[in-house]
């Protein structure tokens, strides 16, 4: 795996994206999330999930998203109080995550990574995640052609 030093993207960068306001972003956090891994999910890991509030915090972008599992899917939700988890990285670790490019476990012990909270549901949230099949994230999935014509989809079939 890498052993590379961390990109972080610039500061200005990212004193911009904290004046943006949460919840839309957790929204489209959500549909992503909803759209990459919610069918993936066995039943007893989101019976395990169901109500738990769970953010995620990108350091370098200064962003967070809030999201819980709420009928059968991913939900964004206000949570002003702590979440029952809290998983913080920057923005270039949760892109090698994602691409299954760096282990957790790495960016963890080099402290890239932290989790903080219930580290119970940290476990069976990276334990989940690790045992869905490869690959889970595609680039091409988010371009917007894709991501219209896959709602259009959905949408139609119900």
């Amino acid at each position: 795996m890498s052993t590379t030093t961390p990109l972080m993207l610039p500061k200005p960068v990212g004193d911009l994206l904290a004046r943006l306001p949460v919840y839309p972003g957790s929204l489209v956090f959500a549909a992503a999330l909803n759209l990459a891994l919610a069918s993936k999910l066995a039943p007893d890991v989101t019976q395990l999930l169901l109500g738990k509030k769970l953010r995620l915090r990108v350091t370098d972008a200064q962003i967070t998203f809030d999201f819980a599992w709420l009928h059968s899917r991913f939900t964004a939700c206000h949570n002003p109080a702590e979440a029952d988890l809290t998983i913080s990285a920057s923005a270039h670790d949760f892109v090698l995550l994602a691409r299954r490019q760096e282990d957790p476990d790495t960016l963890f012990f080099s402290r890239r990574l932290s989790m903080e909270g219930d580290t119970e549901l940290g476990l069976l949230v990276k334990n989940t995640i690790d045992g869905i099949e490869r690959p889970v994230f595609h680039v091409d999935a988010l371009k917007p052609a894709q991501v219209l014509q896959r709602l259009k989809t959905r949408f139609l079939s119900q």
